[in-house]
């Protein structure tokens, strides 16, 4: 009786294997299944992403106001006559090649107000050449 037991046992044993550790077992159907749920969640994201670009697919096809955007914020292209202002964040540092209003004014010679009023010494800076009518501006020049 000991013996039977012992087999029977033994060949339950050896049936519930393949069903929890097997090829087809339960373990591996719960990693396909996690698998699988992984995999859902990415098509999802790129079938919105697939319908973003099919939606500006079409506004490029459509019209011109999209070509227009791409080529402002990606090329940075502008139109006759347009002014660039780029406005920078708060506590932002301007970079070193551009120049601010203030540093600019202060940098740039006074110049009259009237193009017709004749330069005084006074207001003309140091280094300033008389005018062309002075015989001592016309030394370095070639006639």
């Amino acid at each position: 009786m000991r013996l039977l037991f012992l087999v029977l046992f033994v060949l339950v044993g050896l049936i519930q294997y393949p069903l929890w550790l097997g090829k087809g077992g339960w373990f591996k159907v719960w990693d396909l299944q996690r698998q699988v749920a992984a995999q859902r969640e990415t098509n999802e994201g790129l079938r919105a992403r697939n319908a973003a670009l099919e939606a500006e697919v079409r506004d490029l096809d459509n019209g011109s106001g999209a070509i227009e955007e791409r080529a402002r914020g990606e090329l940075g292209m502008m139109r006759e006559g347009e002014v660039f202002v780029h406005i920078l964040p708060q506590n932002t540092q301007p970079p070193a090649g551009g120049a601010s209003l203030a540093t600019d004014a202060a940098s740039r010679p006074a110049t009259p107000t009237r193009a017709s009023a004749p330069a005084t010494p006074a207001a003309r800076p140091a280094n300033a050449r008389p005018a062309s009518g002075n015989a001592a501006g016309n030394a370095n020049t070639r006639h």
